[in-house]
C-alpha cells in the first residue's frame, strides 16, 4: 500500500512475504537510473537530490496534486483499531509525497526528529526506494509537516538526501530511512519551524506505543492524521509489533513511546513498516538497532 501507498499491495521481501507494506508504491522492474545520485559506504546507502531536482519537486507537488493523490486510491474502509486524531495539532508529523519507480504519485508518513542539523525526518526505507535494488529510487520527494485536509500550514520541504541501510538496498532488510530536508528560501530549518520528536535506539519491546499515519483508507483517503494505541511486543526478523490496522500510506509513520497528548510529543522508537495482510493488525516496525542509528547519524551530519 505504498507505502509508498502503492496502487497495489506491496509485499515485503525480508522474511515477511505475506505482509502488505504500508506505502503506495509497488515492487518494480529496474528502470533507467534516475537523475538523483545514489551512493553509500559501509552500513548506509545515500540518494542525493540536486538543487534543481528539489525545486522541480516543489513545483510538482501543488496543493491540487497532493489532494488528488488519495482520490484514486481505494484501500477499503478504515479499520476498527484506527482512530482519527482530534487532539492538539502535531506539526512534526506529516505526509511525505513522492513519485515512485513506476511514475505513480505516491505518499508515506514521516516525522521530524531531534538532530544536529535540525533538518531530519524519519520514515520507512520502502518510502525512499525499492528493496533489493540499487536503481529503483523514488523522485520528487516533498515533506508536508502538519498536513491536514489539503492544507500545508507549515509549508513544504524538499528532500535533499535520503539514507537507508545498505542491507535494504541489497536484501530488503532494515525498513527504516532518515532524510535531510532543504530549508525553504527565506524560511526556517525544519525543527525550528515545526518542533521535533525525541529519538531513541535499542529500546526493548513492552512499551505503550501511539503510532500515527496518513492511510489511504476510506473515508479519510490520506487527508487526515490517524492513529492506534497499543503495547509493543517482540516479533521475528528483528522487528516489533503493535495492535494496529492503519492502512497503506501510513508507512513510515512514527511509533511514539511516552506520548503526551497535551504536547504532541513522545520518543520515536520505530516506524510503521507493514501490516498483517491488507492493512490488518498487527502493525510491524523495525527494531531501532545500531544500523538504524547509523542511518540517523549519517542524516544528522548531512
Amino acid at each position: 500500500m505504498p507505502h509508498t501507498l502503492s496502487r497495489g499491495v506491496r509485499r515485503a521481501v525480508s522474511g515477511v512475504a505475506t505482509a502488505a507494506l504500508l506505502a503506495l508504491a509497488g515492487p518494480l522492474a529496474v528502470p533507467a537510473a534516475p537523475a538523483a545520485a545514489a551512493a553509500g559506504t559501509g552500513q548506509v546507502s545515500t540518494v542525493a537530490y540536486a538543487a534543481a531536482e528539489q525545486t522541480a519537486a516543489l513545483s510538482y507537488w501543488t496543493p491540487a496534486r497532493m489532494a488528488q493523490a488519495g482520490r484514486t486510491v481505494d484501500l477499503g474502509a478504515t479499520g476498527p483499531l484506527t482512530k482519527t486524531w482530534t487532539g492538539k495539532a502535531i506539526p512534526s508529523i506529516g505526509r511525505l509525497f513522492f513519485v515512485n519507480s513506476r511514475g505513480d504519485d505516491s505518499w508515506c508518513t514521516a516525522s521530524s526528529v531531534t538532530s544536529g542539523n535540525r533538518s531530519v525526518i524519519m520514515t520507512a526505507a520502502h518510502c525512499s526506494r525499492v528493496g533489493s535494488s540499487s536503481f529503483n529510487t523514488f523522485t520528487d520527494m516533498v515533506f508536508a509537516p502538519g498536513y491536514a485536509k489539503g492544507k500545508t500550514p507549515y509549508g513544504r520541504y524538499a528532500v535533499k538526501t535520503a539514507m537507508t541501510p545498505r542491507s535494504w538496498v541489497e536484501k530488503s532488510v532494515g525498513d527504516v530511512a532518515a532524510m535531510v530536508v532543504a530549508t525553504p528560501a527565506g524560511g526556517k530549518r525544519l525543527t525550528d519551524a515545526v518542533g521535533e520528536q525525541k529519538i531513541a535506539f535499542g529500546r526493548a519491546a513492552g512499551e505503550r506505543i501511539v503510532t500515527f499515519g496518513y492511510p489511504g483508507t476510506t473515508p479519510q483517503r490520506g487527508e487526515q492524521l490517524l492513529y492506534c494505541v497499543g503495547t509493543s511486543a517482540v516479533a521475528p526478523e528483528n522487528e516489533q509489533r503493535v495492535p494496529c490496522d492503519l492502512g497503506g500510506g501510513a508507512s513510515g509513520g512514527p511509533w511514539l513511546a511516552g506520548f503526551d497528548s497535551a504536547t504532541g510529543k513522545g520518543t520515536l522508537v520505530s516506524v510503521n513498516s507493514h501490516g498483517a495482510g491488507d492493512g490488518g493488525s498487527p502493525m510491524y516496525g523495525p527494531a531501532f538497532d545500531k544500523t538504524a542509528q547509523a542511518v540517523y547519524d549519517a542524516a544528522q551530519r548531512g
